[in-house]
């Protein structure tokens, strides 16, 4: 099992979840994060962390939101690790919770 980061991160990149992790599994992309599944020992510490509730364990993924478990794998092998607090994207509070944002995503 790991944990997914899903779209509601798309926009907004809050970065708690980053201070939290022990074994640093984040990647950065412009406009979101992944979780690599291979670096993640599925702690769950991250998920309470999340102000935009983007994270899940793998068997818990929303059924709209199954495409983001290879996503994030994808993604992980691409991205650099991010290790440390970031200020969220400037208008992270506007986007929180907002529907459809996947075509949004930046690679």
């Amino acid at each position: 099992m790991t944990f997914v980061v899903t779209e509601n991160c798309i926009l907004c990149k809050y970065t708690d979840c980053v201070d939290v992790c022990p074994v640093d599994c984040f990647r950065e992309g412009p406009n979101f994060l992944a979780i690599d599944p291979d670096e993640c020992i599925d702690c769950a510490v991250c998920v309470p962390e999340c102000p935009a509730e983007a994270i899940f364990a793998e068997e818990d993924v929303p059924g709209d939101q199954q495409a983001f478990i290879a996503l994030n794998a994808e993604l992980a092998k691409q991205w650099p690790a991010i290790t440390k607090r970031k200020p969220a994207l400037p208008d992270a509070d506007a986007h929180k919770g907002s529907p459809g944002k996947r075509a949004r995503l930046q690679r």
